[in-house]
């Protein structure tokens, strides 16, 4: 896709949040990444975690070209032009979490986070693979689901290879087949219900997260479940608005699913004011 064909993101965010990038990977759409931060401006940009795939570069041969050194490119230009840049790592640039707590030029790295949103709202910002031993499988079928979903990622790359061809928008292959799978369903619903059980655990309003490659934006009993989707499927990201409102965006802009801003609380009516001692 050429840059031509992106709708500019003008406004200026007050956050963003991307994750599951695996830039190294075969499967990472870089030049699509590339193009949404080049058009990007926020305050503050969080990668909650597997943005370099240090896992696929080390047991495989590393996809590494231009379009990978134009999102650290791009990547520098946002830190230069004042965005501040929150690294949570997650399992497949795992080793980074050894530079937890230390703030490097530029960016802070951090095991997890919490996000104050402009309506007041306490946000766990963490990659999600904290979860997993609540949600897995484990054993022979969490490899051949491992073997299965590389094979599937490779297919979604062909077939949106063939549809640039014929000048149709991207479609995800594989989010398609995961869900008609009833196992993946069951598995992504659980993943959800843990991080919401966390975030109230913690005294907090809702989950920010990636990992399940499962982009998604809904409030549920009061707490918010936000997962800004992946860069090898659903080519997603989170917004925050001025005024505190949550956007889940495509790579073009467009907007997928938004939760608006918290109502402001009610002031007490002069008879329920406390009196002045």
């Amino acid at each position: 896709m050429s840059p031509a064909s992106i709708v500019p993101l003008p406004l200026r965010r007050r956050a963003v949040f991307v994750s599951d990038v695996h830039l190294g990977s075969k499967h990472c759409h870089a030049a699509e990444f590339a193009d949404f931060l080049q058009g990007l401006r926020c305050d503050k940009l969080y990668l909650v975690g597997d943005i370099v795939d240090l896992w696929w570069m080390s047991q495989r041969r590393a996809a590494w070209g231009s379009a990978q050194y134009r999102v650290v490119e791009a990547l520098h230009a946002l830190a230069r032009a004042g965005t501040e840049l929150i690294y949570v790592p997650g399992n497949h640039d795992r080793s980074i979490r050894r530079f937890c707590g230390l703030t490097l030029p530029r960016m802070q790295v951090r095991r997890r986070a919490i996000h104050l949103t402009a309506d007041g709202r306490r946000l766990l910002v963490t990659h999600g693979d904290d979860y997993d031993a609540v949600t897995q499988f484990g054993g022979m079928q969490e490899k051949f689901g491992d073997w299965l979903y590389d094979r599937i990622l490779t297919g979604n790359k062909l077939t949106n290879q063939v549809r640039r061809r014929f000048g149709k928008r991207y479609w995800s292959l594989a989010d398609f087949l995961k869900r008609q799978s009833g196992a993946a369903e069951r598995y992504i619903s659980r993943f959800v219900q843990a991080g919401l059980d966390d975030a109230r655990k913690r005294g907090l309003d809702g989950i920010v997260c990636g990992h399940i490659h499962r982009a998604s934006l809904f409030e549920r009993d009061g707490c918010v479940y936000a997962n800004d989707g992946d860069w090898v499927e659903s080519l997603t990201a989170l917004v925050e608005e001025a005024d505190g409102a949550l956007r889940l965006l495509t790579h073009t802009g467009e907007t997928v699913s938004m939760l608006p801003p918290r109502a402001p609380r009610a002031l007490p009516r002069d008879e329920e004011l406390p009196h002045a001692a």
